[in-house]
C-alpha cells in the first residue's frame, strides 16, 4: 500500500508508485493498439463460420460437461489445446483492461467484465454462427485466463498507469489507534486541567479564611 508521512503518521497516497507521465501515455497507447488487434483476433477465432464442424459441435449449459469430455474422449494433447487455448484467449483481458479502463481494476471486476464479454460471443456463436455452439465452460476458461493475467501483469500495469484505489481497508487503518503523541498530549492536558482545578479549590479556600 502507497503511503505518505504526515506528521508521524503513515496515511494513504493515492498517486505513490505512479509511473512518469510519458511512459503512461506509453502504455496507454500499446494497451490500446493490443486491444484493438486482441478484439480482431478474438472475431477471428471465435466467430468464422465452421460447416465442417455442424455435426461435431452442441450447446453445453452444464458447467463442466465439455472439461470433462476433453479428458474422456479427446487425447492428452487435444485437450491441452482446447483447454490452454481458451485460457489464454482470456489473458489480454486481465492484462489490458485495467490499463485502459481504470474502475474495471480487481480480480472480481476483471473477472465480471470477462464474463459478460465472452457470454456475448457465446450467445452470437449459438445463434447466428455455423458450426460453433455456446459452451459455458468457454466462459469459465476465458474467465480463468483473464485472472490469471491480472494477478501476472495486469494489476502492476494498472497501478503504473492510474492513481490507486482507495478500498475500504485504507479508510479502517487511518482510524487506527492514537499515536503516542497524541496520548502524551491528552495525558499533559488532563493533568493541565486537574492543575487547575486544584489552584480553583485553593483559592477558595483562602477566601473562606
Amino acid at each position: 500500500m502507497a503511503r505518505t508521512e504526515q506528521g508521524g503518521g503513515a496515511g494513504w497516497s493515492p498517486v505513490a508508485a505512479r509511473a512518469p507521465l510519458a511512459v503512461r501515455i506509453l502504455l496507454l497507447v500499446l494497451a490500446f493498439a493490443a486491444m484493438v488487434a486482441f478484439a480482431v483476433a478474438l472475431a477471428r477465432v471465435t466467430l468464422t463460420p465452421s460447416a465442417a464442424s455442424v455435426p461435431l459441435t452442441h450447446p453445453n449449459l452444464r458447467p463442466g460437461d465439455s472439461i470433462r469430455s476433453y479428458f474422456t474422449q479427446s487425447t492428452a494433447a487435444d485437450a491441452a489445446k482446447q483447454l490452454g487455448g481458451n485460457v489464454v484467449l482470456g489473458m489480454p483481458f486481465g492484462v489490458l483492461l485495467p490499463v485502459l479502463l481504470p474502475k474495471a481494476r480487481g480480480l472480481v471486476r476483471v473477472g465480471v467484465a470477462t464474463a459478460l464479454v465472452m457470454l456475448l460471443v457465446e450467445l452470437v456463436q449459438g445463434a447466428l454462427i455455423t458450426g460453433r455452439a455456446f459452451d459455458i465452460d468457454d466462459v469459465i476458461l476465458n474467465c480463468t485466463g483473464a485472472l490469471l493475467g491480472y494477478l501476472l501483469l495486469g494489476r502492476r500495469l494498472g497501478r503504473a498507469v492510474h492513481p490507486r484505489r482507495r478500498h475500504w481497508w485504507h479508510r479502517l487503518r487511518n482510524r487506527g489507534p492514537v499515536g503516542p503523541t497524541e496520548t502524551a498530549g491528552a495525558g499533559t492536558a488532563r493533568a493541565g486541567t486537574a492543575g487547575a482545578g486544584t489552584a480553583g479549590a485553593g483559592t477558595a479556600g483562602a477566601g473562606t479564611e
